[in-house]
C-alpha cells in the first residue's frame, strides 16, 4: 500500500496516511509537476491514457519520506523513461490544488495537493523516451506561443507533433490540436491551469 505524508492547509507536516485515505478524506499532500521544453520553444505534454487529454510532461505524488526532488526524478523516469536531476531544473512555484470529483462508482474523490512545479530544458532525441504505457499513450510536442494563443482564443487550432511508441522506437506525426485536447477540470480555465508554466518558458527562452 502506498503511503503519503500529509499536511495542514498551511503546509505543516502532520503525519502519514494511505493514498486511498488521503483522497477519501481530502487530506493535503504534495505532488510534483515536471515539464520539459526545448530551445525551439516547444513544450511537452503527456497524453493521458485514461482520458486521452494532455497534461504535464510527468507528474505524481510525493511518497511518504520522499523529498520533492527525489519524487521529481522518480516520476520523470517512471513515466517517460529519462533521467533528470533536480540541479538541472528550474523551480516555478508551489500551487495549491483543490478538487472534489464524483467517481463512476458513486464515491467522492477529494484532492488537496500542494503541486511543486519544475521546468527542465530537453535537448535530446525523442528516441530517448520510454513511455509508461499503463498511464500514457504518447507525448505531444507543441509550440508554447501557439498554445497561449489557442488558450486566449486568438486561434481555433494549432499544429504540433504527436509522439507515440512504434515497434523498436518512437514515431512523430504532425497533427492539428484544439482546446478540447487539454485536460481541464470543472471550474478551471486553461490559462489558469497552464499559463504560468507556459509564460515562464517564453520568459526563459527570451533571456537566451
Amino acid at each position: 500500500m502506498e503511503y503519503l505524508d500529509i499536511y495542514d492547509e498551511l503546509g505543516n507536516w502532520i503525519g502519514q496516511d494511505s493514498r486511498e485515505n488521503v483522497h477519501k478524506k481530502g487530506l493535503w499532500h504534495k505532488t510534483v509537476h515536471c515539464w520539459l521544453y526545448d530551445k525551439n520553444g516547444n513544450v511537452y505534454f503527456q497524453v493521458r491514457k485514461d482520458r486521452g487529454t494532455f497534461y504535464t510532461t510527468a507528474s505524481g505524488h510525493v511518497q511518504a519520506g520522499e523529498t520533492v526532488e527525489e519524487a521529481f526524478t522518480r516520476e520523470i523516469k517512471e513515466e517517460i523513461g529519462i533521467t533528470i536531476l533536480p540541479k538541472d531544473t528550474i523551480y516555478v512555484d508551489i500551487v495549491p490544488f483543490k478538487m472534489d470529483k464524483l467517481k463512476e462508482d458513486g464515491t467522492l474523490f477529494k484532492d488537496r495537493a500542494f503541486a511543486n512545479v519544475y521546468l527542465s530544458e530537453f535537448d535530446d532525441s525523442i528516441a530517448s523516451f520510454t513511455l509508461d504505457l499503463e498511464e500514457l499513450s504518447g507525448l505531444a510536442k507543441l509550440p508554447t506561443i501557439d498554445i497561449l494563443n489557442l488558450f486566449k482564443g486568438n486561434v481555433s487550432s494549432i499544429k504540433g507533433t504527436l509522439i507515440t511508441p512504434y515497434k523498436s522506437g518512437n514515431k512523430e506525426e504532425e497533427k492539428e490540436f484544439h482546446v478540447s485536447d487539454f485536460l481541464l477540470n470543472e471550474g478551471e480555465t486553461l490559462l489558469e491551469k497552464y499559463g504560468k508554466v507556459l509564460n515562464k518558458i517564453v520568459e526563459l527562452l527570451g533571456e537566451k
